[in-house]
């Protein structure tokens, strides 16, 4: 269909404001968080309530129109990436919170609400929202419903899936589902589980309920510092070992903590070749008899120096210092490339380790950040896209580092999602049998594929090119790791 009878069609719907047409209008919207990949969309439209949502896709489905659904643009895979011929539906508007339920402990929000806003709202019934992206201050529940987002303190209280109760979800011909319940467990098929994580490809989310939780009586957090990131990589499994789990257990490398002390002033010990913050929450008790466990295990391990925050400000300090770290490496370099795989704890120090090959052996240098409790990586690749190649050098490291993830028993993605950036590893990670499995999810839910088309699952096609090019460089199961 053409975009200006599209328009016409469209503002039958929605006001003027609400349909954008104008190059300069559509340019903010050409991209998300992985900003290497850009295309403008034909329109994007703004509903203001779920109404306007069904009669969004109730059009472009009878008129075949593909339809990506946005909410802030913090996404990091290039799950938001627009379609030349496609509508980016922007969910931006539908940022209420409907309610807070002090008794039952949930709020009732609209996907374009921030991540944030959530435990903002609740703190006065001393509750909060658990899962905390380092984008939390800008990144929509919304979003995180469509990448199953964790955050630094997923270690102990879970990522999305397992802090949401309920979805209202409308599907690509405009019905509207209720998936899940305000219980903690509903009848029949998971389908709440199958929508979290499902990046926009199944349905538009458009009210999400989710589980809080009191606000601990305290947390505390031990700073240590290592003269080896393979050492501080063996301190993760030891105090996991231990019995203790963490609110938050985070890992940098040198590079990452040089540039996070730059931008932020945390404290960090600059000299440093890795450093671990180890949170714990709970009781006054529980807190005191943790933090000395701690303290040992990480003395234990060779830290070179241990610090527990004295304060509330400085305890702070420490995490703003980690979740800019993304921010800080984009200060030091022109570009970075940032990865996420995930990966057995045990294997982190042969991970790191061989990461620091591959670093070499492409001449780029990667800053480490990892959520290291649930061995959640995100390497950093930096490099200059004014370089002629090197944007394509790096992507292709990118790849093997979630390949190496893949072959020590992890998975290419913990958090990010697959979206575009990720989708020749699919054909790594998984068979043929178990891609079409994934491909009759998806007719199932949206027969014509208008639904964020092109991401998330690979073509049957895409895959074999893929494999043909990996056994002609002769990569094999993946960089000199054995399958466990």
């Amino acid at each position: 269909m053409k975009k200006n009878e599209l328009y016409v069609a469209l503002r039958r719907i929605l006001p003027e404001d609400a349909v954008l047409i104008e190059e300069e209008d559509l340019r903010p919207y050409e991209c998300d968080g992985l900003s290497a990949y850009r295309q403008l969309p034909m329109l994007v439209v703004l509903p203001r309530d779920v109404d306007e949502v069904q009669q969004i896709l109730k059009l472009c489905h009878g008129l075949e129109v593909p339809v990506v659904a946005r909410g802030t643009g913090t996404g990091l895979s290039g799950g938001a990436l627009p379609l030349a011929e496609g509508l980016v539906l922007s969910l931006a508007r539908l940022n209420r919170i409907l309610d807070i339920d002090p008794v039952g402990r949930t709020a009732r929000v609209q996907p374009g609400v921030r991540n944030l806003a959530i435990s903002d709202a609740a703190r006065s019934h001393g509750l909060y929202y658990a899962p905390d992206p380092s984008s939390q201050i800008a990144c929509t529940i919304g979003g995180n419903i469509a990448e199953n987002s964790g955050g630094v303190h997923c270690l102990k209280y879970g990522l999305t899936v397992h802090n949401v109760l309920k979805l209202e979800v409308v599907t690509v011909e405009g019905e509207r589902l209720t998936i899940g319940g305000n219980a903690l467990d509903s009848p029949g098929y998971d389908l709440l589980a199958l929508m979290i994580g499902s990046e926009g490809m199944l349905g538009v989310v458009v009210e999400v309920t989710v589980r809080l939780l009191p606000v601990p009586e305290r947390a505390q957090v031990v700073l240590a510092a290592f003269d080896d990131v393979e050492k501080a990589g063996t301190a993760v499994g030891e105090i996991i070992a231990a019995g203790i789990i963490p609110a938050g257990l985070e890992m940098m490398d040198g590079p990452a903590i040089k540039a996070a002390e730059d931008f932020v002033h945390a404290g960090y010990p600059t000299d440093a070749a890795a450093m671990l913050l180890c949170e714990v929450d709970g009781s006054n008790q529980e807190v005191s008899e943790h933090i000395l466990a701690v303290r040992e295990l990480m003395q234990t391990c060779s830290a070179t120096e241990v610090r527990t925050a004295r304060s509330e400000g400085e305890r702070q300090r420490f995490w703003q210092g980690r979740k800019s770290a993304f921010p800080a490496v984009g200060r030091i370099s022109p570009d970075y490339y940032c990865m996420d795989g995930t990966i057995p704890r045990h294997r982190l120090p042969e991970v790191l380790k061989r990461t620091s090959e591959l670093s070499r052996e492409y001449d780029l240098p990667v800053a480490n950040v990892f959520h290291a409790g649930d061995g959640n990586m995100h390497p950093l690749i930096l490099y200059d896209a004014n370089n002629p190649g090197e944007l394509e050098r790096t992507e292709e490291l990118g790849g093997k580092i979630l390949e190496l993830c893949v072959a020590v028993g992890g998975t290419i993605t913990g958090e990010h999602g697959v979206g575009v950036e990720k989708i020749n590893q699919m054909c790594v990670q998984f068979d043929a049998d178990e891609l079409e499995q994934f491909r009759a999810l998806k007719r199932a839910f949206d027969g014509r594929q208008l639904l964020n088309p092109g991401k998330g699952v690979p073509t049957p096609r895409r895959c074999s090119e893929y494999r043909l090019l990996r056994a002609e460089k002769g990569d094999g199961n993946a960089q000199g790791v054995d399958r466990p």
